[in-house]
């Protein structure tokens, strides 16, 4: 072998081992833990280039510097096609993991919850609270709402939001969340409706809304919705007026203190059902499934009256004389918890 001969293949084995170090660096770097110590929400801006990147990781101290990230990329490329968007980093992550999410796409879901019960201000109220949701809602006004989701003259979304947890990605509208909830509460409520029983006393879906949120307002207990509802039907069917709590305070709005006196139950309003004859005009909160099944499927019973046991339930009659027993046996239950 010539001299000439022995100097290449002496450099040709140095360049061999130092691409061996490189590549075993550029391994370990890979492999190499990011430096959060909780969980991380980290957004890529759009149009962030590979230099972006690194120094954005590392001013966030997510990635440690390293001669190395570059020359990652350049190996593998494909970790290399990240997309803007917001993501959710986790302490267990290592750098190709990081890069590998970021190429995914698979952004953070962030959840906002609809709760069964509540009102259309409450839900906005939450969805305001929401910090990763895109706000283009200018005022919580029921018609800018109306508007912004294009229902038609006289619709509401009072009582027609699907409740339900929904998860977003990080700059989802206000609006189209609300447009998701709706469209859900409408093929349901669609599916109940045609489903619902015979010769019910309603005139249209948003008759069976309305009460199925009445229903959601006077029981949290499963096995009492269908009795509620036959409480109500009942009373409708016979001409009584409904004369619910709920509605009343519905229609008080901003003025319920927190207590009904006697003067709210006999001060008229379009919801006060002790001084309107009927439902009222609109649901007075979102209900449940199981509220909505229960008002397209009332239990068929002879009930007319219903008070609270003071024990989470209710005691259920069917005259005024029994009724009025049992109110005062709620209120004997109340006096001597009170009394302990």
């Amino acid at each position: 072998m010539t001299r000439k001969t022995k100097i290449f293949a002496t450099v040709a084995l140095i360049i061999i081992a130092a691409a061996a170090v490189c590549y075993w660096q550029v391994r370990q770097f890979a492999a190499s833990p990011l430096t959060i110590t909780q969980e991380k929400i980290f957004t890529l801006p759009a149009g962030t280039g590979r230099v972006a990147l690194e120094a954005q990781l590392e001013s966030q101290h997510i990635v440690k510097p390293s001669p190395w990230f570059g020359v990652l990329l350049k190996l593998e490329p494909e970790l290399a096609k990240f997309k803007a968007g917001t993501y959710r980093l986790d302490t267990g992550m290592n750098v190709r993991q990081l890069l590998t999410l970021l190429a995914s796409g698979k952004e953070a879901q962030f959840p906002v919850r609809f709760t069964e019960g509540t009102r259309l201000q409450d839900v906005l109220h939450e969805l305001r609270s929401s910090p990763w949701i895109k706000h283009t809602l200018k005022d919580d006004r029921p018609e800018t709402v109306a508007a912004a989701l294009k229902l038609k003259e006289g619709e509401s979304l009072e009582g027609w939001l699907w409740p339900d947890t929904w998860l977003y990605t990080a700059n989802t509208t206000d609006v189209a969340l609300l447009q998701r909830a709706h469209q859900r509460m409408k093929t349901e409520v669609a599916r109940i409706w045609q489903e619902r029983m015979p010769d019910l006393p309603y005139k249209t879906p948003n008759d069976l809304v309305t009460m199925a949120s009445i229903i959601e307002k006077e029981t949290a207990v499963s096995d009492e919705r269908t009795k509620v509802a036959s409480v109500f039907i009942n009373r409708l069917r016979t001409g009584m007026r409904l004369q619910t709590d709920p509605t009343v305070i519905y229609g008080m709005g901003e003025s319920y203190n927190g207590a009904l006196t006697r003067k709210d139950l006999e001060t008229p309003t379009p919801y006060n059902t002790y001084t309107i004859n009927g439902l009222p005009p609109g649901p007075i909160a979102l209900p449940g499934k199981a509220s909505l099944e229960a008002a397209a499927h009332p239990v068929k019973s002879n009930y007319l009256y219903f008070v609270a046991d003071g024990k989470g339930g209710h005691t259920f009659t069917t005259n005024l004389a029994s009724h009025n027993r049992a109110v005062q046996a709620w209120r004997m239950t109340i006096k001597e918890k009170n009394e302990r």
